[in-house]
């Protein structure tokens, strides 16, 4: 059984370990959102053979699904030098990179973005101080999944190894995919299918973009996982099916998380999300990632030989010391 330093192949991206340094915003993007020397310095810090891969923090692609001051954005040939010169930082350290895209929609801020924010619904989300949003028309969609194909072939073009979609945390897809935030009645709500309809749809135009060679990953919340009495969000069993989906529309890898409720469920304890990534797996032909309170090399490297997720992220614990990987490398390689 392949164990955390194993080599792993989907596609083009062929990586040395099976670690991933999640995305995690820093806040450190210049006001046009372009990537900053505090970016490389950061990531190259964190980058190295032991860590397979880096995935560069969400990044909006385009203006009116900003989440926050700080945040980077791939939303514009402006910004792509910038890219270019992380992604290449980040290789010669030694890690192969991503870039996660992404839209706030409903998450947004009006008084970030200049105008009221979009959703599936005239729905707030169900957080403090969440803004009603402006319901999307299905001419906008379009527009929207135009924007995300654009961005994904700037990642291309910048010189990323692959691109992810976030489609977790509360942010536009995942807001689709939840019966919490999407109460549309056209052909894009009412139903799993429905909501569905927009992550997918969303998919294969950015699939069409990038070719079908190009990885293309997905972070997907798999379940709401909010309190009652909001306990009528998007159900586990649902998540699943729609990972299937997802599989069948083009993504070559699937990232589990946590949908509106966002990125840690409020039980927390090490490696929260590893019985999900597991269920998917199961049901899945696509590899998966999983992150979320995995801090010990050893947990690490059972829930690879276990077959419970094929990659592992290790956001916090390379957050705090840079060179966890690489410590991990040496504990293992010790013990075997």
């Amino acid at each position: 059984m392949p164990g955390l330093f194993s080599p792993f192949s989907v596609k083009s991206l062929a990586l040395d370990s099976r670690i991933v340094l999640p995305p995690m915003a820093t806040g450190m993007a210049a006001e046009d959102g372009a990537p900053t020397e505090r970016h490389l310095r950061h990531y190259l810090a964190r980058a190295s053979r032991s860590v397979g891969l880096v995935i560069v923090e969400h990044s909006f692609v385009d203006p009116a699904g900003r989440l926050s001051e700080g945040q980077m954005g791939i939303h514009s040939e402006a910004v792509l030098s910038a890219h270019a010169a992380l992604a290449a930082g980040i290789h010669r350290a030694g890690s192969k990179v991503a870039l996660q895209i992404s839209h706030a929609g409903a998450a947004a801020r009006s008084s970030l973005i200049g105008t009221r924010p979009l959703g599936p619904s005239a729905r707030p989300l169900p957080r403090d101080g969440a803004e009603v949003p402006c319901p999307l028309p299905v001419t906008q969609l379009e527009e929207l999944k135009e924007a995300f194909a654009l961005a994904a072939m700037r990642a291309v073009q910048a010189g990323y190894d692959a691109v992810e979609l976030h489609g977790a945390h509360g942010f536009l897809l995942s807001q689709f995919l939840s019966p919490l935030a999407n109460e549309r009645v056209d052909g894009y709500g009412q139903t799993l299918a429905g909501r569905a309809r927009f992550p997918l749809e969303t998919v294969r135009s950015v699939r069409a973009r990038v070719g079908p060679d190009y990885p293309l990953l997905y972070r997907l919340g798999l379940a709401d996982y909010l309190a009652p009495p909001q306990n009528a969000g998007l159900k586990l069993e649902e998540g699943l099916i729609v990972a299937g989906w997802l599989a069948e529309a083009g993504v070559d890898l699937l990232d589990i998380s946590g949908g509106l409720g966002g990125a840690r469920p409020p039980a927390g304890g090490a490696g929260y999300f590893l019985p999900w990534a597991e269920s998917a797996r199961a049901c899945l032909t696509i590899p998966v990632l999983v992150a979320g309170g995995i801090n010990d090399p050893l947990l690490a490297d059972r829930a690879i030989r276990c077959g419970m997720a094929d990659l592992i992220g290790v956001g916090r614990g390379l957050w705090a010391d840079p060179a966890w990987a690489e410590k991990a490398r040496q504990m293992l390689l010790g013990a075997s």
